[in-house]
């Protein structure tokens, strides 16, 4: 039983989907930018109408404005990264829950296959889906920046850099939902519980930019890579960085040891 191959056939609709998903709506946000940054003093004058606090919620870097076309993806980018976060963590929650929830359990331990080789084979296809699905997102974001850009220069390294971010930002939800996973009874709807990871991180961040907490950027991944500052300095924040790498390896860890112990119930 090739269980990579099986688990990345049933994962094929997925990366359509949601390749498709967040590429168009990407696409499509930055498709106004033109008729933004033909009106910049009107857009700038109508942002100065709403609340500080309600702005950096939302991302809004004032070192680098809307008008701006890398202004402008750190906001789209900013969007982008809930659906994205949601769908690392439905495969998170999914990939070791769903036996037990479609009761195929019993079936699949009953073959001459350990425990070990059951995780690992269905997390490396979850990884191929998120690979080719963040290479769909980044040829579409870099055209989209061809073609809406009109005569504006930027640069496209900061782009790179914060496009390379997407496989760690994933490895994070995917990480943390696999452990929740396996440590309680059963999950009984995985889009449920991948939303209220992907928004309420989302809140934490908002909240983090509103008040200026600092210790609520290291609850989130989204303050981990926050679009706006990678895009304005083009690196990392180190640090974050490496809390975030720390966070995977123990999450994965952490899944490995509970579900080797794991009683699984099929009925």
């Amino acid at each position: 039983m090739n269980i990579y191959k099986f688990e990345l056939k049933n994962l094929r609709s997925s990366i359509l989907i949601w390749g498709a998903a967040i590429s168009v709506s990407l696409i499509s946000f930055l498709a106004f930018f033109p008729s933004i940054s033909a009106n910049t003093v009107e857009f700038e004058a109508l942002m100065e109408n709403y609340p500080k606090e309600l702005l950096a919620f939302f991302g809004m870097n004032p070192d680098l404005p809307m008008s701006s076309l890398l202004g402008y993806l750190s906001i789209t980018f900013g969007m982008m990264q809930i659906p994205i976060a949601i769908q690392a963590a439905n495969y998170g929650f999914n990939m070791l829950s769903v036996e037990e929830r479609e009761m195929t359990a019993d079936f699949l331990l009953s073959k001459p296959i350990s425990r070990k080789k059951i995780l690992i084979s269905k997390f490396l296809a979850s990884l191929t889906a998120l690979t080719a699905i963040n290479l769909i997102f980044a040829l579409s974001t870099i055209l989209a920046l061809y073609l809406f850009k009109g005569d504006e220069p930027f640069a496209l390294e900061n782009v790179y850099v914060l496009l390379s971010t997407t496989i760690l930002f994933q490895l994070f939800f995917v990480g943390v939902g696999m452990l929740i996973s396996v440590s309680v009874k059963k999950i009984a709807s995985v889009i449920s519980y991948s939303m209220a990871l992907g928004f309420g991180l989302y809140v934490i961040f908002g909240l983090k930019s509103t008040l200026g907490t600092g210790f609520l950027a290291y609850l989130t991944p989204y303050a981990y890579f926050d679009a706006s500052d990678i895009l304005e300095t083009g690196t990392y924040d180190v640090v974050k960085t490496l809390i975030c790498v720390g966070i995977i390896i123990v999450s994965f860890g952490l899944s490995y040891y509970l579900y080797q112990k794991r009683n699984i119930h099929s009925l």
